[in-house]
């Protein structure tokens, strides 16, 4: 969370780009680069019985 807002992002779908392309949404979406998506996995993490943290809803009292 910052400044009460949850963090996010939206990976949209860019068929026929490559990573370093620019893509045009138009409107409000405006453009954007095409980035690396990361290739690997959390299964082992999972394995190890590991526990993903609940978001962070607020650091106040």
């Amino acid at each position: 969370m910052i400044n009460q807002k949850t963090t996010a992002v939206r990976i949209i779908p860019a068929i026929g780009k490559g990573v370093g392309d620019r893509v045009e949404f138009g409107g409000l979406l405006g453009a954007a680069p095409i980035m690396p998506v990361n290739s690997f996995g959390c299964e082992a993490f999972v394995n190890r019985k590991g526990r993903i943290p609940a978001p962070i809803h607020s650091f106040k009292n």
